[in-house]
């Protein structure tokens, strides 16, 4: 297994992850469920040590993110790319800042300008966007579906050999939503990552992921193929499912 969560257990004002234990094999993509505030996206920030845990530990490649030190830490990092909810990008940078911001200092110290600017119109052509048409622009100027490919974009720009997505789809309409979770899986193929998805859509998620599980009440309810999953007689599993399909059947009425 590429990633191994331990036992995890973690509490802001009330329990958020509370003995959560799972492996991520390579190259696999697996989808991370839940209702709201379960605590699926502070699971996907444990990956890279971006909160501190209560107890427990992550393992990446074999190695330790909360007991290894800084510097396996920063090793680890450079190994993930991480595309945040809501596209998390600098307003007062242009794009061709905000990709750069996903590059390593390390690396960038070693590149040339030619070399940094190559790599950048190769990451956001990936995403198809023309970069002639969005280098120099602000994420102001941007519409919501190019911004989300922007944060992609900064995501794979350090060739990552793992992808986190935080509701990648967040904010979008139906059509934009099937169009980012057509990249993903393409992107997730032709980089040969792993990726980690916490997505609110469920339908999509199932077409797109190897395994998935869900949390529930700070636990893991699920963990397995997405074929499982739908038939699954955990009564919290079967009424999360259900109301998804539910609200994807009156997403397609609002298109219509």
């Amino acid at each position: 297994m590429i990633i191994r969560y331990r036992n995890l257990w973690k509490a802001f004002d009330h329990p958020i992850l509370t003995g959560v234990d799972f492996g991520v094999n390579e190259g696999e993509m697996f989808g991370v469920f839940g209702p709201s505030g379960t605590g699926k996206s502070v699971l996907l920030k444990t990956t890279i040590g971006l909160i501190d845990l209560d107890r427990g530990d992550v393992e990446v490649d074999g190695e330790s993110v909360y007991r290894g030190g800084r510097k396996v830490l920063q090793r680890i990092r450079y190994k993930v790319g991480y595309v945040f909810q809501n596209s998390a990008l600098f307003d007062s940078l242009d794009v061709y800042e905000n990709v750069e911001m996903g590059l390593a200092e390390g690396e960038l110290r070693d590149m040339t300008r030619h070399e940094t600017s190559r790599r950048i119109w190769e990451a956001l052509e990936k995403v198809n966007l023309d970069p002639h048409e969005v280098l120099t622009k602000t994420p102001a100027e941007l519409s919501g579906g190019m911004r989300k490919r922007v944060g992609i974009a900064r995501a794979i720009v350090g060739r990552p050999r793992i992808l986190l997505w935080d509701e990648p789809t967040t904010g979008l309409d139906p059509v934009n939503t099937a169009a980012v979770e057509r990249l993903i899986m393409r992107l997730s193929e032709e980089l040969r990552v792993t990726s980690v998805i916490v997505t609110h859509d469920i339908q999509g998620g199932l077409e797109m992921c190897d395994r998935v599980t869900m949390l529930h009440g700070g636990k893991l309810q699920f963990v397995g193929d997405p074929h499982a999953f739908r038939s699954s007689d955990n009564p919290i599993v079967r009424a999360f499912v259900n109301r998804a399909a539910a609200m994807a059947a009156l997403d397609e009425i609002e298109v219509q």
